[in-house]
């Protein structure tokens, strides 16, 4: 269908570049020195310095409006990108340019779900600059065009009891969604399969909240050292299906129905075999293994996980196959895989052949 101008186009993984104040005027006063605060290095690049240890900022996550040609990963400076990935009057000019009504935003210094505070030594200071970024985002980024930004917030998930407070008090303040790490297990932490998460999970439910979890916030795919770049960027989706697969085939959902996870950047094309893999790995093996009164993986990811796309041809040649309320539209501006300022043009194109009804979903 064509996109009329009555359909309202909502983005479900964008991204926002953190302008310098945002830990300098929100950290309490024992940290603001040792916090993230902007720095101007001889070169003209805009990096970060956090207790001392610099944190560049990476070419490809502000590249909206450049050509292809002109891609890097190299630290760039805030001369260099485009107003709108920093300033929120900007932002929505953009939104309008691409036909955008709403969208929601990751953080980029501190990582899809925090992972650059999760590293840090000083645990303290990183719960404290995950409340500050939240507290950024829902009172200014958010709050500067009501109705046009979706609150995300993060929460300290290597501290379980901080990360319940924590999604706690987001929530009453308006966020609706928590960023999480697609496989807590890789970082040393409880897996999904065990019950030390349920004190965020019970928050979270009875909130009907939904657990994001972009790609590359369980870490890079495992590539060969001397591989090029494009074979990581093009290997970070195969993280939510093995997220997907993961999720699918725990107990979780029979004590949490209200809990959702969204995938963010991982595309849908995949869905189809997923699904009909793990069904098939089911039946055969769930006797044996502890799962022969579990919830059918379709039936979990139907009711429980929902997908998104930018441009994704296989996965909206089968929406039969994935289901149509599982499916989401993502604009990933600013990053390298956004097509500002064609989104609305180019999902039009992709819609072409998907009746009406389905599209306007």
């Amino acid at each position: 269908m064509p996109l009329r101008d009555d359909v309202q186009i909502v983005s479900v993984d964008d991204h926002v570049v953190e302008p310098p104040n945002v830990w300098v005027d929100r950290l309490p006063a024992k940290f603001k020195d040792r916090g993230p605060t902007s720095v101007r290095t001889p070169e003209g690049r805009d990096i970060w310095m956090i207790d001392g240890v610099p944190n560049p900022s990476v070419g490809l996550n502000a590249v909206a409006g450049k050509k292809h040609e002109e891609y890097g990963l190299e630290p760039t400076a805030y001369d260099d990108m485009r107003a709108g990935c920093y300033t929120i009057a900007d932002r929505i000019a953009d939104m309008d340019v691409d036909g955008i009504h709403a969208q929601l935003c990751f953080p980029s210094l501190p990582g899809f779900a925090g992972s650059t505070f999760f590293n840090m030594a000083d645990k303290e200071l990183a719960k404290a600059c995950v409340s500050a970024w939240n507290d950024w985002c829902i009172e200014e980024w958010c709050a500067g065009m009501p109705g046009r930004q979706i609150p995300l917030a993060l929460v300290p998930y290597w501290d379980i009891p901080a990360t319940v407070a924590e999604a706690e008090r987001v929530i009453a303040k308006g966020a609706r969604t928590i960023s999480f790490t697609e496989m807590p297990h890789k970082f040393g932490l409880p897996s999904y399969h065990t019950k030390e998460w349920d004190g965020l999970f019970a928050v979270l439910n009875e909130a009907k909240v939904p657990l994001s979890i972009h790609f590359g916030s369980g870490g890079g795919p495992v590539v060969p050292a001397d591989a090029p770049f494009t074979t990581a960027i093009a290997m970070y989706g195969l993280n939510s299906v093995m997220a997907t697969m993961d999720l699918c085939n725990t107990r979780i959902f029979e004590r949490f129905p209200n809990l959702k996870f969204a995938l963010s950047e991982g595309g849908i094309g995949w869905m189809p075999y997923a699904l009909e893999r793990m069904d098939y790995t089911w039946e055969r093996h769930r006797y044996y293994t502890g799962m022969a009164d579990a919830m059918k993986p379709s039936d979990i990811f139907r009711n429980h996980i929902y997908g998104c796309f930018i441009h994704d041809d296989a996965g909206l040649h089968n929406v039969d196959r994935i289901g149509e309320d599982n499916i989401m539209f993502e604009g990933d501006y600013p990053h390298s895989d956004c097509n500002w300022p064609h989104a609305r043009k180019m999902l039009a194109e992709s819609l072409a052949n998907v009746p009406d009804a389905i599209a306007r979903k």
